[in-house]
């Protein structure tokens, strides 16, 4: 018999463990791990850094990152932000560091520091860890609850599932009575097989990309915007630096469009037309009158060794390429059509995606329990006393940058002090 059952052993289970049996040391916990090892996703997250958190300090800004669950998570935010997160782990030892991008990591740049944290915490605290301890059943007993593994039974009287997208507990779930949305993967990246990014893999530039609807794809029309420009041409758009890798296009701006466009492009079935903007500062029409321009100016200049933009040498020299214009061609020489075309290709090429690969070691989905099923406040259910969720298991994801974590470590801070409330 347990007070407190945690399934699930990654961030967001052994931080309610923590949490939870520092409030109330004399309750018994354990947590209950179907794998071998446990906090398996901390220890490959960020390339084996561990990006633990965001440098936001504003829940009104930090929920903007969240496409599914902004709303609900305004007010854990407001308890529980990256702040706490961030002197729970310095207070143990951590010391982190927070980089240009915002993203938090430990000092050390190693997952490990986080890992041996939070283990080394559940062992002084004597909380019980389970491996190799897959939840085959979960049933009510009055008030309380009832854990079956493959040969046991274990009682409790407050259950946590921080089991993130696990299918098998999400059906468990659904027989409870809870709906659980259908999941689907976000975070990830697009592959494109074009002549234009081939050889060239490992550039980076800043680029505004769009995702151009489907005249077939029956939805409503509601075009999703990450900034506060509003293009009702396009179905999805984001900015922020590009990168081509060996398979397509990666990169902040890719990964904003598949974390926000996650159900639409599921629909989609991952075959779809995207636009780039290399140059945003650039409209077509002004890219054009710009390159009029230089074609009196830089009239004797080849256009290919003349890279009158700000974008690497080699994408320059591919977009020249795919505009036909040759090798010894001089601004001079060349023709409208010819400029037109290049003002295009800077401006807003046309890539078709067919197919996604997974983001690093970042395995992130969207789906899990409806949110409407959980009171935010506690992160308890509401259909069944006793029931608490942290972490993926409910239908909350965000963007690359550490707010995935940010969301468990702040389900599970919620979810203990309710518990032991």
């Amino acid at each position: 018999m347990f007070d407190v059952i945690i399934v699930g052993g990654g961030a967001a289970g052994f931080y309610a463990a923590i949490q939870i049996s520092e409030k109330a040391p004399e309750l018994k916990i354990a947590i209950f791990e179907r794998g071998k090892t446990v906090l398996s996703k901390v220890k490959v997250s960020g390339g084996g850094r561990c990006n633990v958190t965001h440098g936001e300090f504003s829940p009104k800004e930090l929920v903007t990152n969240y496409p599914r669950g902004e709303k609900e998570l305004l007010g854990p935010f407001h308890t529980y932000a990256p702040m706490d997160v961030m002197a729970f782990f310095e207070e143990r030892g951590v010391s982190l560091k927070i980089e240009e991008d915002g993203r938090v990591f430990p000092k050390s740049d190693s997952s490990q520091s986080i890992v041996d944290c939070l283990i080394e915490e559940t062992n002084r605290l004597g909380v019980t860890v389970l491996k190799n301890s897959s939840v085959k059943a979960i049933d009510k007993t009055g008030e309380g609850w009832q854990v079956t593994t493959m040969n046991k039974h274990y009682q409790c009287k407050k259950l946590l599932l921080a089991t993130g997208s696990n299918p098998k507990i999400w059906k468990q779930l659904e027989g409870l009575g809870h709906h659980i949305i259908p999941p689907v993967p976000s975070l990830f990246t697009f592959n494109i097989d074009d002549e234009r990014i081939q050889g060239i893999q490992g550039l980076s530039t800043y680029a505004t990309v769009e995702v151009l609807p489907k005249k077939t794809f029956n939805t409503d029309k509601k075009t999703l915007n990450l900034k506060s420009k509003i293009n009702h041409d396009v179905l999805l758009y984001a900015d922020g630096p590009l990168l081509i890798t060996h398979w397509g296009l990666s990169g902040p701006a890719i990964l904003k469009l598949s974390a926000w466009g996650a159900n639409i492009l599921h629909d989609y079935n991952y075959s779809f037309r995207i636009k780039v903007n290399w140059l945003p500062d650039y409209s077509m029409e002004s890219m054009e009158a710009y390159l009029k321009e230089l074609k009196s100016v830089e009239a004797k200049k080849t256009v290919m060794r003349t890279n009158v933009t700000e974008l690497p040498k080699r994408l320059w020299k591919r977009l020249v390429q795919a505009a036909n214009i040759g090798p010894e061609e001089r601004w001079g020489d060349i023709k409208k059509e010819q400029l037109q075309d290049l003002a295009e290709q800077l401006t807003a090429s046309s890539f078709k995606v067919e197919g996604k690969s997974t983001f690093k070691e970042e395995f992130v989905t969207a789906g899990g329990v409806d949110l409407k099923e959980i009171n935010f406040k506690t992160f308890e259910s509401k259909l069944h006393p006793n029931l608490y969720f942290a972490g993926e298991i409910i239908n909350v994801d965000a963007i690359t940058g550490g707010f995935n974590f940010q969301n468990a470590w702040t389900g599970a801070y919620i979810a203990a002090q309710a518990i032991v409330s």
